[in-house]
């Protein structure tokens, strides 16, 4: 694991004041921790890196016992850093996670975080076997290989040792809420995104736990994001040096909460982009997808988020770090920058639509707008004009070209959008934050703050222990990227790329066999 420590800052004040609270994400690839002052202001932030175990390419794990470490180290850091007070720990977590633990809470199994494809094959048995769309309606996701509830059905199947000893299938957060206190708890968020939670009636679906093969005293009791937990186990506070009697808000996944930290309301769409990517609107009340291409997701039970997510953000930037920039990474150490810098100076040569070049970015399957685990990514238009830096080009372009698919689903549910925040990696690079308007056509803002998910998990926070009054925020001006001239170029392309993949999708299946 590697870490790094920085200061920042965030626009946003609170009533009622007079606190500090931490804020910590866990996310797919680091922990993200940030310790936040009675004025809204980031004193003290540290971010812990872990890896993605992966044996084989359909293998995507995680340590928990890393993870647990990682959370403990950058909760220690700001601590250590800001010397203040702490009136609470709140939570934000990546969905998805499944761990089987024994009855002590042993993990049984690695993390299996949500890029895992191994139980791909049998989303198409869960579908001969129930009305698949009755199912959507109920549980707010579409079936898909990442959720728990496929898992469940792959690990009876595939590794029976394990699930029939394991006591418990619990969330990466659910283990170190266990190790602190003792207890098995769920969020509501997080439950709803394991595809075996009822967002109706807000308890576990019993057609979903029969399809998975348990019943529900093998899951974790199920609260509310506002949850308030004390008495945590003194070794645990010790290493972070904490009081064992600082309240913990058990929270809420990361996507509910990124939209929360950047005040989207009703009528408002978020895009994100990290590992993965999002589009996100926010609602009052749940709503479904006739198509089944988007989720539904509970923040509270008066604020839910609708939208889709896609396997392919920022890990595809990786993956050209990786793979075309042999060059590049040498120079980005020499020059003591970032390889993603680099990378997107060289794309910023080339005009919109990288001359001809489409880049679909389904590098790891994908998610919304497509829901198929063998999907996979293709340049089309090469030609010997084509050099790399079309190519990083018409990547970043992809990416959000398949953003832009997930916004039309989304709003064809939710109605047409007032405005846009963008979150996540993607704000580091104006090129890219000026794509994002050009292809979207419409008005991007920056919040000041980008940390939306710690940020959330905060105000979250702050609002259960009752330090705040409600959940709405009101920031400063953001930073603004209108469309240019280069959104004429994106309307002409846009219909190439939507034919192209309709194309492409019944070959999938074909090639991954």
């Amino acid at each position: 694991m590697t870490d790094n420590l920085v200061g920042s800052s965030t626009p946003y004040e609170w009533r009622r004041m007079g606190v500090h609270i931490i804020g910590v994400d866990i996310g797919t690839t680091s922990t993200k921790t940030i310790l936040f002052t009675k004025s809204g202001t980031a004193v003290a932030q540290r971010t812990v890196d872990y890896p993605l175990l992966s044996p084989q390419p359909e293998v995507q794990e995680q340590d928990p016992a890393q993870i647990y470490e990682a959370v403990t180290q950058s909760i220690a850091a700001v601590v250590a850093e800001g010397q203040q007070d702490i009136a609470g720990i709140a939570f934000s977590t990546a969905m998805h996670t499944l761990i089987a633990v024994d009855q002590r809470g042993t993990p049984l199994s690695r993390s299996i975080t949500w890029a895992d494809r191994r139980s791909a094959p049998w989303v198409d048995h869960i579908r001969q076997r129930c009305d698949a769309a009755a199912l959507y309606h109920r549980i707010g996701v579409p079936l898909h290989p990442m959720l728990p509830l496929v898992k469940l059905l792959w690990l009876q199947q595939t590794q029976p040792e394990v699930f029939n000893r394991a006591a418990k299938f619990i969330s990466i957060k659910e283990y170190i809420l266990h190790r602190w206190f003792g207890q098995f708890v769920v969020d509501y968020s997080i439950a709803n995104a394991t595809g075996l939670f009822n967002i109706h009636t807000l308890d576990w679906d019993s057609e979903a736990l029969a399809i998975a093969g348990i019943t529900g005293d093998r899951l974790s009791d199920l609260v509310p994001t506002t949850q308030v937990l004390r008495g945590m186990a003194p070794e645990a506070a010790r290493a972070m040096g904490i009081s064992a009697e600082v309240p913990v808000v058990v929270g809420a996944s990361d996507g509910t909460l990124a939209n929360l930290g950047v005040g989207a309301q009703p009528g408002d769409v978020t895009v994100t982009v990290g590992t993965s990517g999002a589009v996100r609107a926010s609602a009052t009340a749940p709503q479904t997808d006739p198509e089944a291409r988007l989720f539904c997701y509970l923040l509270t039970e008066d604020r839910w988020v609708i939208g889709g997510a896609s396997n392919n953000g920022g890990i595809v930037l990786r993956w050209v770090r990786d793979n075309l920039a042999d060059a590049e990474v040498p120079t980005a150490n020499l020059l003591q920058t970032d390889p993603y810098n680099i990378l997107t100076r060289i794309a910023a040569t080339v005009p919109p639509g990288a001359e001809g070049l489409i880049f679909h970015p389904y590098l790891a399957g994908e998610r919304s707008p497509l829901w198929d685990a063998q999907a996979r990514a293709s340049f089309f238009g090469l030609g010997l004009h084509h050099s790399k830096a079309h190519m990083i080009r018409a990547i970043l372009e992809g990416i959000v070209y398949n953003l832009y698919a997930i916004l039309q689903a989304t709003e064809a549910v939710t109605g047409p959008s007032q405005r846009i925040h963008a979150t996540g990696g993607l704000t580091r690079s104006t090129l890219w934050l000026q794509m994002l308007a050009d292809v979207f056509d419409r008005e991007v803002m920056v919040p000041e703050t980008v940390e939306g998910s710690c940020f959330g998990a905060a105000l979250l926070g702050l609002h259960a222990l009752g330090h705040t009054d409600s959940l709405e925020v009101a920031g400063a001006a953001d930073n603004r990227y209108r469309p240019g001239l280069d959104a004429a170029r994106y309307r002409e392309v846009l219909p190439i790329y939507k034919a192209l993949r309709a194309q492409f999708e019944p070959l999938y299946k074909k090639l991954a066999l």
